[in-house]
């Protein structure tokens, strides 16, 4: 069975569990049904072939979902479980939780049938012998099991020790090593220290420099000659060095090619933005560049077209693009629009109330006027939306009246 038969199988399945629910009377017997789904999906949805020990293994004791698993098969096989039993036994002994174990099987299968004691624990020990706490391996791994195919003497020692001697403290090496597995002997050589004194030359803090390992580490894994070019270009629109979004910016003109940058320059022209306006917003957060062009839209959608700011205001807040639209965008400005509007707070209260942590934000707009506004938990929490309070902001009622 094809894996798009496999999917369109399994939505079926699913369909169908609500109505085999009311069709079975007996509560036992339902219990059941569900607690043995998974069984059932591979069984009657599975051809012989995927109906393999590998397969039930994966669901069983990795905790994968029966299409996750199928998907899973392709890459590793196995027909004993005791090998694989190894594995995750040493992974939960070094802080591995199922929910850790579940999304390294995942991005690595093959690991299941490494040798565990003569490949993995030497690196897992490793790890715990300079300093990485339980919760800091889970960390690395989940997020970035591929580092396990490097080498322990020719890779993750020298590596530790650079990032150990540039980073500091082993907090920074772990972040490092979530994001990215590429730091080896050979990049040391040939790309980080070249582009370390390339920003040092130019008068780069260090302690920006160790910001921008820690933060966006493919950024120095471009040869030299590259890099300074970025560096240059960066120089000439006027960034200053000493400042952190010198380096934000040397990030996002590293990643984007010249077809990209015209796009989301026409992008944010869609807005009646000029491009003074736009090179603003790069100036003062480069990351909004990185967006993506549907969250672009979704988010002046948002302010413009339903809370009623000018696009020349969102501008001045071009932070507003890195955040979440659903969890921190939609429900925090919906409360501060619905104080305004009350006339709690100021009308003129610029986005820039969305760089509060959240609970400052939550004290100072929610607790503090929750008397006032009995709706504003449920308007913070998501559960209405800012129309079903009544309230429509003077941008939509100019709209309607034309």
């Amino acid at each position: 069975m094809r894996a798009d038969q496999a999917s369109w199988s399994f939505s079926i399945f699913i369909m169908l569990i609500p109505n085999m629910r009311r069709i079975l009377k007996n509560s036992r017997t339902q219990l059941g049904l569900m607690e043995n789904s998974q069984i059932f999906f591979l069984r009657f949805f599975c051809s012989p072939e995927e109906q393999s020990f590998t397969v039930s293994y994966l669901v069983n004791s990795c905790g994968l979902s029966p299409e996750s698993a199928l998907s899973v098969s392709r890459k590793t096989k196995f027909e004993t479980p005791e090998r694989a039993d190894s594995v995750l036994v040493l992974l939960r002994n070094y802080g591995c939780t199922d929910i850790h174990i579940s999304k390294i099987v995942s991005k690595y299968p093959p690991l299941l049938t490494v040798d565990p004691e003569k490949t993995l624990l030497p690196k897992l020990e490793f790890f715990r012998s300079v300093g990485f706490s339980g919760p800091d391996i889970a960390g690395i791994l989940s997020s970035n099991p591929n580092i396990l195919k490097r080498g322990l003497e020719s890779n993750l020692i020298p590596a530790y020790d650079f990032l150990r001697s540039v980073l500091i403290v082993n907090e920074n090496v772990a972040r490092v090593w979530r994001k990215t597995d590429w730091i080896t002997v050979q990049s040391v050589q040939n790309t980080i220290t070249p582009n370390i004194a390339i920003l040092k030359e130019i008068g780069v803090p260090m302690s920006n420099i160790l910001f921008l390992i820690t933060c966006h580490p493919t950024t120095m894994n471009l040869n030299r000659e590259k890099f300074d070019i970025s560096v240059k270009k960066v120089i000439e629109m006027g960034f200053n060095p000493l400042k952190v979004t010198f380096l934000k910016a040397v990030v996002v003109i590293r990643g984007t090619d010249e077809s990209i940058w015209k796009h989301k320059m026409e992008v944010y022209r869609q807005w009646g933005l000029t491009d003074d306006e736009i090179m603003l917003m790069f100036r003062l957060d480069p990351l909004c560049m990185r967006s993506s062009e549907k969250k672009i839209m979704s988010v002046m959608d948002f302010l413009v077209n339903k809370m009623g700011w000018k696009p020349a205001a969102v501008t001045r807040y071009p932070t507003v693009f890195l955040c979440s639209l659903e969890k921190k965008i939609i429900p925090w400005c919906s409360v501060v629009k619905v104080l305004q509007m009350k006339g709690l707070v100021k009308k003129d209260l610029s986005l820039p109330f969305l760089s509060r942590n959240k609970k400052d934000f939550f004290n100072s707009f929610v607790v503090k006027y929750e008397q006032d506004v009995p709706e504003l938990l449920k308007l913070y929490q998501g559960k209405i939306d800012i129309l079903d309070l009544g309230f429509v902001s003077e941008a939509i009622q100019e709209k309607k009246q034309l």
